[in-house]
C-alpha cells in the first residue's frame, strides 16, 4: 500500500459542493450512453480501466469480516463483478440509472449461464439516500461515480454511515490532471479529442462534453481526503494512477470514541 500523505490543505471555498450537472440530468444522461459505455471507458483509459477496478476490489475485501461489500453507483456492473471475484461473500450494487442496472443485470446473468454463480444483488437507488441500516457492509466501493454525485461530503458521509466500524471505503475516480509539463496535451485530448469520439461512439456529444468539464470541478486527491476525514474515515490514503489522472482512495471507519 502508499505511504500514508501528510495532512492534506483545506479544499477551495469557491469549488461546487458536487456535480456541475442535477441528479436528475445524471440519470437521463447515463441512460443515454449505457450503449457504449464500456466501449468508451476502454477507449478513454487504453483498457487500463478493467485493471483498476480489480485494484480496487482487492482493496475493498482484504480483511472483510464476512465479505459484505456494498457498490454505489455500479453502472454496467464491472466492479461489482471483479468483487464477487475477489473473494467478497455478498456484493450489493445500487445506481440510480436502471438502464445501467439492466446492462448490469445482463453481464451477471451472463456469467451464471457459463456456471460462474455470482452473489451480485443489483438495486435502483439513490447514494444519496441508501436504503440501508447503519453498520450495515464490511466494505463501500465507488468508481467513477463520486463526480456525478450532488454533494460530495454528503454522499461520502451516506457510504461511511452504512460501513461497519473498522470497514474499507474505496474510491476509483478520475482526478484533475496536475503535470505541468502535459497538463496542455492532455487538456486538448480530454476536452476535444474525447467529446468528437464520444459523440461518434455513442451520439451523445454532450456526455462527452460533460465528463472533462465535470473532472475539472472535482477536488484534487489530496483535497478529497479532506472530506473523507470529516466524514469519519481514518488510516486514509490515495494512489495516482494512469499517470496522475486517476485516483484511488482508500480509508477505514473510525472505531466508536477513537
Amino acid at each position: 500500500m502508499p505511504t500514508p500523505i501528510p495532512p492534506p490543505l483545506t479544499p477551495a471555498d469557491n469549488r461546487p459542493a458536487g456535480s456541475i450537472r442535477s441528479a436528475d440530468d445524471i440519470e437521463i444522461l447515463f441512460g443515454q450512453i449505457v450503449r457504449r459505455y464500456d466501449t468508451m471507458n476502454r477507449l478513454m483509459t487504453g483498457g487500463r480501466d478493467g485493471v483498476w477496478r480489480r485494484m480496487v476490489a482487492r482493496a475493498a475485501v482484504m480483511g472483510g469480516r464476512d465479505g459484505r461489500v456494498l457498490d454505489v453507483a455500479t453502472g454496467t456492473g464491472d466492479l461489482a463483478i471483479a468483487l464477487a471475484g475477489a473473494g467478497a461473500r455478498s456484493v450489493t450494487g445500487i445506481d440510480i440509472s436502471q438502464p445501467m442496472l439492466d446492462a448490469a443485470a445482463a453481464k451477471v446473468a451472463s456469467r451464471s449461464a457459463t456456471g460462474q454463480a455470482l452473489a451480485v444483488e443489483l438495486l435502483h437507488g439513490d447514494a444519496m439516500r441508501l436504503p440501508f441500516d447503519d453498520d450495515t457492509f464490511d466494505a463501500c466501493t465507488v468508481s467513477f461515480g463520486l463526480r456525478n454525485m450532488p454533494d460530495y461530503a454528503a454522499a461520502i458521509a451516506e457510504m461511511v454511515r452504512v460501513l461497519r466500524p473498522g470497514g474499507r471505503w474505496v474510491c476509483l475516480e478520475l482526478t484533475p490532471f496536475r503535470v505541468p509539463v502535459l497538463r496542455a496535451g492532455f487538456g486538448l485530448y480530454f476536452e476535444r479529442v474525447v467529446p468528437i469520439v464520444g459523440g461518434v461512439i455513442s451520439g451523445e456529444r454532450d456526455a462527452y462534453r460533460y465528463l472533462p468539464n465535470s473532472v475539472q470541478h472535482f477536488p484534487p486527491a489530496n483535497e478529497l481526503v479532506v472530506l473523507m476525514q470529516r466524514a469519519g474515515l481514518v488510516n486514509t490514503r490515495y494512489r495516482l494512477l494512469g499517470g496522475g489522472t486517476v485516483a484511488m482512495h482508500t480509508g477505514e471507519k473510525s472505531w466508536p470514541g477513537a
